[in-house]
């Protein structure tokens, strides 16, 4: 596997690098803005404009490429996200922030998809499935890892600020002193919502209420913990579980879904995914652990529901149509996470701090009364071929070339996700 893995070493690292920043960067800002006395509607419309950005960077930046090459537009993508979170001290307003979230957004959509289509040149039939989990896990374990920086001071002061920037500007390195060579330009990603629904309604209308919730969910989730009394160690943590949880249930659920309608299994999830909600808003707990494996148990069933989605949608679709209904469900779950925060920004204003998961749970409801309506509608296929179950990206970090970087993607037939 180390042979397999050394030419795209550089990117690799980059990419880690960067996914570090974000971690930190991401979560500060909630706890950061909650000290600094932001409303929470106003903490809701920072993940708004971060979902704004990034859909926007899914648009626009294949333009950007094309005009500038790679390692250009790369490095300009990092300058910005450096440049960003050092404006984000020196002007602490929430309006200030939500419009710089939003250039975070775009320049995470941008970094991600000049690496994804970097390491998808470079790899081969081979190794593309070595290159792709490998990516997987850096991005996952990096993004944990600068959650997890915030457990070891407090927030107050600059030195999180900076110490983003650092990152920041250290994933420039790596592809500016990389021998690979570049890549093809990217392709801009089409919106087709109409083929979108033709294809499986229950995809189109299931990613846009899980962007709704992930979105709610990994704006608020820290600004609910904060409001309950948990210091800001706690709250790294809590966010982090709530990650982890998902990494651990997405491929059982995945192998699950392969041996019966994967509705069905979408509803189990979504069913559990409101008891946890509904356990959380009843009891209230404070306890710190006791809250950490809630909300681990909660994003154990939240975030492989996007998965299971895609899987769906891809059990209908035609034949290598694999990255343009992948592209085009992601695009529809990035809609969805422009509105989340908002609603559950309100939602707590109203209810308190469970207010967020009071949202969620209505929202999953909504997912399973909507699933019910379709299986009246469109009986299981017994007969459509399926691959195993693979897992997919984290929906926050996930781009169109993602899709395309995907094995899955080279592959004839319809795929299973």
């Amino acid at each position: 596997m180390a042979l397999q893995l050394i030419p795209v070493a550089a990117l690799l690292m980059g990419s880690a690098l960067l996914l570090v920043a974000g971690g930190i960067h991401g979560l500060l800002l909630p706890i950061r803005g909650s000290i600094e006395g932001f409303t929470t509607t106003e903490l809701g419309l920072i993940g708004t404009g971060w979902a704004i950005g990034f859909v926007a960077g899914c648009l626009i930046v294949p333009t950007i490429v094309r005009r500038v090459g790679h390692v250009r537009a790369y490095g300009v993508m990092a300058s910005i996200a450096t440049v960003v979170i050092l404006l984000n001290l020196l002007f602490i307003s929430p309006w200030a922030w939500i419009v710089l979230r939003g250039f975070s957004g775009f320049c995470f959509a941008g970094a991600a998809m000049i690496v994804e289509s970097w390491l998808n040149e470079r790899a081969t039939k081979e190794n593309r499935g070595t290159i792709f989990s490998v990516y997987q896990m850096v991005n996952f374990a990096a993004s944990t890892a600068g959650q997890l920086v915030l457990a070891t001071r407090p927030t107050d002061g600059y030195f999180f600020f900076v110490l983003g920037a650092v990152f920041y500007s250290l994933a420039i390195l790596p592809s500016a002193l990389s021998t690979a060579q570049t890549p093809r330009p990217l392709k801009t990603t089409k919106l087709d919502l109409k083929g979108l629904f033709a294809n499986s309604p229950v995809a189109a209308v299931g990613c846009f209420i899980i962007g709704m919730v992930n979105g709610a969910f990994g704006t608020l989730g820290a600004v609910y913990s904060q409001k309950i009394g948990l210091p800001t160690e706690t709250i790294a943590l809590v966010m982090s579980g709530a990650v982890l949880g998902g990494a651990l249930t997405q491929v059982p659920l995945g192998r699950l879904s392969d041996k019966i309608d994967r509705r069905y299994v979408l509803i189990g999830v979504a069913t559990a995914a409101i008891v946890m909600t509904l356990t959380i808003s009843i009891l209230n707990p404070t306890d710190p652990w006791v809250v950490i494996g809630l909300v681990t148990l909660f994003g154990g069933m939240v975030y492989p529901m996007y998965g299971l989605t895609v899987a769906h949608a891809n059990d209908f679709a035609a034949p290598d149509d694999f990255v343009k209904i992948a592209s085009g469900l992601l695009l529809m779950s990035g809609i969805g996470t422009m509105i989340g925060p908002i609603i559950g920004a309100l939602a707590m204003e109203h209810l308190g701090p469970q207010g967020l998961f009071t949202f969620c749970g209505a929202m999953h409801a909504l997912l399973i009364v909507y699933i019910g309506y379709r299986l009246m509608r469109r009986p299981a296929v017994r007969d459509v071929p399926r691959d195993v179950f693979q897992s997919v990206p984290m929906l926050k970090n996930a781009t169109p070339e993602t899709a395309a970087l995907d094995p899955r993607a080279t592959e004839g037939g319809k795929q299973a996700a």
